[in-house]
């Protein structure tokens, strides 16, 4: 099997086509309006400096992506019905990618079961083969000392991550310390590279529905085959992708195009936190998940398209 589905993105530098972006639109606007099904997986309930409150179903105390009550749910035995359909894809996964992976997009964009989606990630991304190719790798990573400058800042930067999610609220709480420890992990696996603020979010909501193992090969993936060069030093990969999508704006909104051209604001000044935190950070958080299941399948495509 290869190391991607056969819709993710070209290497770096090979633009999306753009009528096909274009053309997409529609479809992938009506797959964001319905709802997702289920909470996230594995919360930490230490909650330091909150009053104790209900969370919503994807583990949110508050704060902008907390969803309330309001959300609408799919019926049981359709939610029951899908999952039994991925779980007969996973059972003949090379099968489905090489010959119906068309079917495997349909799904994808229908949204992943929220009790399956941590396994069709690591399906999609292909993040699970890399773990079984590497055991043991994780724990020799977390064992290692780490280079201090990166440790420091990652420090730093734990408290900022989801602070109204019931995983990442407690200071030093079971959220904070896995995100820690995949984070640090990356930085010794890919010492060229180091650590990158925007790989926090990311990380985080890899680690709402994963152990940390699992989340850190999913890290991997993402950094290394779907966004590669995103995450490194002078973010010339993001400057890049912003020409792109500049580009795609001026066939898809000439108007606004022309208004931000003679404002003189530039596509990195906007663009840089949803691409590079793949929408977590700015989307309703049922449409981040939907994003998401889109994005394991097609890769960087359903980024400029959403």
């Amino acid at each position: 099997m290869s190391s991607l589905g056969p819709g993710i993105s070209g290497p770096r530098g090979q633009a999306p086509d753009t009528m096909s972006c274009l053309d997409s639109v529609s479809l992938m606007s009506g797959t964001l309006e319905s709802l997702d099904d289920g909470s996230s997986v594995g919360s930490d309930s230490e909650i330091n400096g909150l009053a104790l409150r209900k969370t919503d179903k994807y583990g949110f105390l508050g704060g902008s992506q907390y969803s309330g009550s309001l959300e609408s749910s799919i019926p049981v035995d359709v939610a029951r019905q899908r999952e039994l359909k991925w779980l007969e894809m996973f059972s003949n996964w090379d099968k489905w990618l090489s010959r119906r992976f068309q079917k495997v997009k349909l799904r994808c964009r229908k949204g992943i079961p929220s009790s399956l989606r941590a396994k069709a990630w690591q399906y999609l991304s292909n993040s699970k083969e890399l773990l079984e190719q590497n055991p043991g790798k994780f724990e020799e990573l977390e064992r290692a000392p780490g280079d201090p400058k990166w440790l420091d800042v990652i420090e730093k930067d734990l408290h900022r991550q989801f602070p109204f999610h019931e995983m990442f609220a407690a200071r030093g709480g079971h959220g904070q310390q896995d995100l820690y420890r995949i984070l640090k992990a990356y930085t010794i696996y890919r010492p060229d590279e180091g650590y990158c603020q925007a790989q926090a979010p990311v990380a985080a909501v890899l680690l709402m529905h994963m152990p940390a193992e699992q989340a850190f090969w999913c890290l991997v993936q993402i950094c290394d085959k779907y966004l590669p060069g995103y995450y490194s030093a002078g973010l010339e990969a993001i400057q890049l992708d912003g020409e792109i999508f500049f580009a795609l704006l001026r066939r898809a909104s000439p108007l606004a195009h022309r208004h931000l051209r003679r404002q003189r604001i530039d596509p990195v000044l906007y663009m840089t936190e949803w691409f590079m935190c793949i929408f977590a950070r700015t989307l309703p958080w049922a449409s981040v998940l939907r994003v998401w299941d889109m994005f394991f399948c097609e890769g960087t495509f359903v980024v400029f398209t959403v």
